[in-house]
C-alpha cells in the first residue's frame, strides 16, 4: 500500500511589519529566510530517502512573496524537474479591512466604530475569535480552508510512496493539523512553526492523518502571537 505524506513548510523569515499579524503582509524574505529555504530543500531530500517516497513535482505555495519564494528556492535546489502552483487556500488568517495594520491600529479602529464591542485580550491567540470586519476569518476558519486544499490535493497523489510539498503559513498551518486530526486542540497555541522545516504528516487510505516527521517548535512565553 503505497505511502502518503503532506510535507508542511512555513515559509522562510521575512521582512515582517513589527507589531503587525503577518496574514497578507507583501514583503520578501531577508538573506536568513533564504538560507533556510535551502535547507529545507536539504531536510526534504533526507526525508525522502529515509522514507523511500519520491517528492512530489508540484509544490503548492501560498500566493504570497515570502511563501512563494521559500517554495522556488526549493525548487531550484532539489533534484529534479520541480515546478510551483500558487492558491489562495494556502493563505494565513485574513484580518480582512485591517489586512497590515499594527496590533494598536486595530484595537483603535474596533474601539472607534460604535457597532463594535472591545476586543478580547487574547483575540489574536482565541481559534475561534473573528475580527468584525469585512473579509476577517478567525484562525480555525482558516485551518478549514487549508485542511480542505490539503485533502484535495492528496487524494490526487499517484499510487507509490510520496512527499507532497506545501509551503504556507505557521498559524494556519497548524489548525490544519487539527481539523484533520493530527494535532490536539491544546496543542495549537503552545506549539508553532519554526521558518522552512518541514513538519511531515501521513494521509491514510481510510482518510485519516497523523504526524510523521518533522519537529513542532514548542512556543516561547515571550513569543508574539503574530503568525
Amino acid at each position: 500500500m503505497a505511502r502518503h505524506f503532506a510535507a508542511l513548510v512555513r515559509h522562510g523569515d521575512y521582512h515582517q511589519r513589527p507589531g503587525a499579524p503577518s496574514a497578507h503582509q507583501p514583503f520578501a524574505l531577508t538573506e536568513r529566510g533564504a538560507r533556510q529555504a535551502y535547507e529545507a530543500a536539504r531536510i526534504l531530500t533526507e526525508m525522502a530517502t529515509t522514507l523511500g517516497a519520491d517528492i512530489h513535482p508540484r509544490i503548492d505555495s501560498s500566493q504570497m512573496l515570502r511563501a512563494w519564494a521559500t517554495a522556488d528556492i526549493m525548487r531550484t535546489a532539489l533534484n529534479g524537474d520541480f515546478s510551483i502552483s500558487c492558491h489562495d487556500a494556502l493563505a494565513e488568517r485574513s484580518v480582512g479591512a485591517a489586512a497590515n495594520l499594527r496590533v494598536e491600529e486595530i484595537k483603535e479602529i474596533i474601539d472607534a466604530d460604535p457597532r463594535f464591542e472591545p476586543l478580547p485580550e487574547n483575540w489574536k491567540s482565541d481559534s475561534h475569535f473573528r475580527l468584525p470586519l469585512q473579509g476577517a476569518e478567525s484562525l480555525m476558519q482558516s485551518g478549514e480552508r487549508v485542511a480542505a486544499h490539503l485533502t484535495e490535493r492528496m487524494n490526487g497523489l499517484p499510487a507509490c510512496d510520496t512527499i507532497k510539498i506545501f509551503v504556507g503559513h505557521g498559524a494556519a498551518f497548524r489548525h490544519a493539523a487539527h481539523r484533520l486530526g493530527a494535532l490536539a486542540f491544546d496543542d495549537i497555541a503552545r506549539l508553532s512553526m519554526y521558518h522552512a522545516r518541514p513538519v511531515l504528516l501521513e494521509y491514510a487510505p481510510d482518510g485519516t492523518w497523523r504526524h510523521a516527521a518533522g519537529d513542532w517548535k514548542i512556543r516561547s512565553t515571550a513569543e508574539p502571537l503574530l503568525d
